[in-house]
């Protein structure tokens, strides 16, 4: 009984140690990312928003006298949106007076 726990405790263990099948897949492309390269040049934060179908979708709240690249995940490049900034305290709201069409590299000042 005590040899047969052992042969199988080492059948096991080769077993489980044994070689491994492996599955390798490519990431999708950064490169399709549309980004924002926004500059805040007001003395407060603003949350940036891009609007499209009708919908705002918040991206990122920006600090006050900052430059970011800000990734739009959800909005595949060469979508016509429009962009909005609004300060913290909803007093003011930034827009450029067109429709943007986003790419990787899209650039955006306010004010």
């Amino acid at each position: 009984m005590r040899k047969t726990l052992i042969l199988t405790s080492l059948l096991a263990l080769f077993t489980a140690c044994g070689p491994r099948q492996v599955e390798v897949r490519t990431a999708a492309s950064a490169a399709d990312e549309s980004s924002i390269h926004f500059t805040n040049n007001l003395s407060q934060a603003v949350n940036v928003y891009v609007t499209t179908d009708g919908k705002d979708l918040f991206i990122k709240q920006v600090a006050a006298n900052t430059t970011e690249n800000l990734a739009v995940r959800s909005v595949p490049s060469g979508t016509s949106v429009k962009l909005k900034a609004v300060t913290l305290d909803g007093g003011r709201t930034y827009a450029p007076g067109t429709d943007v069409t986003l790419s990787s590299g899209t650039t955006w000042r306010v004010p």
